[in-house]
């Protein structure tokens, strides 16, 4: 049975059956920091899910969004009155999403952030293992936010407690707070999402507190999924509408011994690699006399 830390924290079920029967069912699990940020960056495993019974999706909000920026009706909300607020839209979205569950964990950016503080891994282990999910979606290292980064490294901590055997076979690090196409293009997990602009603008709608007050997600996130399919190929025409870039985390939930730190320079250093090398291929030879 599933217990977690925070007494704020709830598990929401859209089609009613028990908890551990939807925790059970789960195929596809998504850690992400705060309400909004899992349709933005895991609307790969929730349009792989939608509308299907043999495969399902979970959604993990690790924050209770309660120090969000606000604006236009919302701007005179408080902290408490914000967080009740993107409690109910995270649940909206489940409903809209068609997702198995959806766990609010209910905890403050600064827990999350304190490096000591453990019970944040705790709770995701204590899901991840009971949910026994196949794939994983969370934020990436080069992320620029503070919580989405510590978020990552909890969510890497909590799958290594866990035995080889319960561990997710994949597990991805995706965007919002600075995209991947600085990536080297063989190092980038691309996820073809056309077909479900529709799915995604209905998931972003839920979070009216961000979209209507005053942060347009809805079209950043469309934005960037067509920007990255219109330049990811300069000599094809275009096959895909919207594709979202990855990294792969999953070394780092096979080799315990491999750092966050050292997984993501190797990918910084295989694009200054690849940057260098074009610059010394083409550059204008120079002739001394």
């Amino acid at each position: 049975m599933l217990e977690l830390t925070n007494p704020g924290a709830e598990v929401f079920v859209p089609d009613d059956v028990g908890i551990d029967e939807a925790l059970a069912r789960t195929t596809h699990l998504a850690v992400g920091a705060h309400p909004d940020d899992i349709p933005i960056m895991a609307l790969d495993g929730i349009g792989q899910c939608f509308g299907r019974h043999d495969q399902w999706f979970l959604g993990v909000t690790v924050t209770d969004g309660s120090g969000s920026p606000r604006g236009g009706r919302y701007g005179g909300y408080t902290d408490e009155q914000m967080r009740e607020t993107r409690m109910l839209e995270e649940k909206q979205a489940a409903r809209t999403g068609g997702y198995g569950a959806a766990l609010l964990l209910d905890y403050s950016s600064k827990a999350v952030t304190d490096p000591s503080n453990a019970d944040v891994a705790a709770d995701l282990a204590a899901v991840i293992g009971c949910a026994r999910p196949g794939v994983v979606y969370t934020h990436n290292p080069a992320d620029k936010h503070d919580t989405h980064v510590a978020v990552v490294l909890r969510t890497v901590a909590a799958i290594r407690s866990l035995p080889l055997v319960g561990r997710p076979s994949a597990l991805y690090g995706c965007e919002v707070w600075r995209d991947l196409d600085w990536m080297a293009d063989e190092d980038k997990v691309i996820f073809d999402v056309t077909g479900h602009e529709a799915l995604s603008a209905s998931l972003l709608g839920a979070y009216d507190s961000q979209v209507g007050g005053g942060k347009r997600y809805d079209l950043a996130a469309a934005g960037r999924r067509l920007a990255h399919a219109t330049f990811s190929n300069a000599s094809t025409v275009d096959t895909a509408r919207a594709l979202i870039y990855a990294m792969d985390l999953t070394p780092l939930i096979v080799d315990d011994s491999l750092s966050v730190s050292a997984h993501l320079a190797s990918h910084i250093e295989h694009m200054t690699c690849e940057t260098v090398d074009r610059i010394e291929r083409l550059r204008w030879p120079i002739h001394r006399r």
